[in-house]
C-alpha cells in the first residue's frame, strides 16, 4: 500500500487538478486555462461557458471585467466599426523609473497600443463615435494618449454631428505621468461640452470598475447615464472613504444600484440587454440610421 501512495504522490505535480478517492488522493488531468475563477465568489466556471454567458458569473451574477475588443464584438454591428487613432502610445515624459518598460510590456501582452480603443460603428444599423476603454491595460488608467484620443473622438463625432457612445473602465488618473494626465479630466469634459452644446446625445456606459478622474470627468456627463449590475463607480473607493470620515457606510455604496436609487445613473442594465437598449434609446433619439 506504502506503494501505492508513492506513486499517486510522484503523479501529482503532473496534473492540475486533486480530487479524494475514498482513501486515496487520485490526480485529475485538468488542461491549463480550461477553467477561469470567479474574482466575486471565487468559484470556478468553464471558460467556455463563461464566454458564452457574456463573462457573467453563473454562480454569483457577478459581471466581470471584458477586453475593449470583446465589449465591441458584443455591441457593434458586425464589420461596421471603424478605429481611429490606433497607433498612438504613450511616452514617460517625466521619465518615471520602469514606466517605459511597463507600456512596453503592457502593448506586448494586451495586443494594444492604450487602454482604450476609439472609433465609428453602427448600434443596432445606428452610427455612433464610439470609445471603449479596456482595464486590463494599466488598469484603464486616463494618462496624456487614453485622454487625447477620447477628446480627438468627441471632437469628431462633434463635426461629423453624430452621438457619442463610451464605456468607461479606469482606476483614475495614471500616477506616472502626474499632473499631465490629471490635465485630461477637464481636455474631455471641455469636449464633452462642446459636444452638448452642438445638441449631440452622449451616452455614458459604466463598467467595473469607473474610478478616480475618469469618474470625476467624462464619465460622469452623459446625458444618459447607464450601468452594469454590481459596478464599482466613485471617485475615492469605499476603504478609502470609510477610514476618511471613520464610519460605516451603506449597504452596496458606491455600487450601481445604489447610485440608481439616489440619481447618479439613469438605468442599471444586465449585459445581455444592452445592445437593445442601445437600439431603443438610438431610435426614440431619432437619431440617424446609416446604411
Amino acid at each position: 500500500m506504502n506503494n501505492v501512495f508513492k506513486e499517486q504522490r510522484a503523479k501529482l505535480s503532473r496534473f492540475s487538478g486533486v480530487r479524494e478517492t475514498g482513501r486515496l488522493r487520485v490526480a485529475v488531468n485538468v488542461p491549463n486555462g480550461l477553467y477561469e475563477k470567479c474574482t466575486n465568489c471565487h468559484e470556478s466556471v468553464l471558460k467556455e461557458d463563461l464566454e458564452q454567458n457574456l463573462f457573467v458569473c453563473p454562480h454569483c451574477d457577478h459581471h466581470g471585467r471584458l477586453r475593449a475588443s470583446v465589449r465591441l464584438e458584443q455591441i457593434v454591428d458586425a464589420g461596421t466599426f471603424e478605429e481611429v487613432n490606433a497607433f498612438q502610445i504613450s511616452q514617460n515624459p517625466l521619465e518615471m523609473p520602469g514606466y517605459s518598460e511597463k507600456l512596453v510590456q503592457n502593448r506586448q501582452t494586451n495586443k494594444m497600443n492604450e487602454a482604450v480603443i476609439t472609433g465609428f460603428g453602427q448600434v443596432g444599423g445606428y452610427k455612433y463615435a464610439i470609445a471603449v476603454m479596456d482595464s486590463y491595460f494599466l488598469m484603464g488608467s486616463m494618462g496624456i494618449v487614453v485622454g487625447e484620443k477620447i477628446t480627438a473622438l468627441i471632437e469628431m463625432a462633434t463635426e461629423k454631428k453624430l452621438p457619442l457612445l463610451i464605456f468607461s473602465t479606469s482606476g483614475g488618473a495614471r500616477m506616472q505621468e502626474g499632473v499631465l494626465s490629471l490635465m485630461q479630466m477637464a481636455k474631455t469634459s471641455a469636449a464633452i461640452g462642446r459636444h452638448h452644446q452642438a445638441g449631440l446625445l452622449y451616452i455614458s456606459v459604466l463598467t467595473h470598475p469607473t474610478t478616480g478622474g475618469v469618474s470625476a470627468s467624462f464619465a460622469s456627463l452623459g446625458d444618459i447615464s447607464i450601468a452594469e449590475p454590481g459596478a464599482l463607480i466613485g471617485f475615492a473607493g469605499p476603504r478609502v472613504i470609510k477610514q476618511t470620515i471613520n464610519q460605516d457606510l451603506p449597504t452596496g455604496f458606491q455600487r450601481s444600484e445604489f447610485l440608481l436609487e439616489k440619481g447618479f445613473v439613469d438605468q442599471v442594465v444586465r449585459r445581455e440587454h444592452l445592445k437593445e437598449v442601445l437600439t431603443k434609446l438610438s431610435k426614440l433619439h431619432q437619431i440617424e440610421v446609416r446604411t
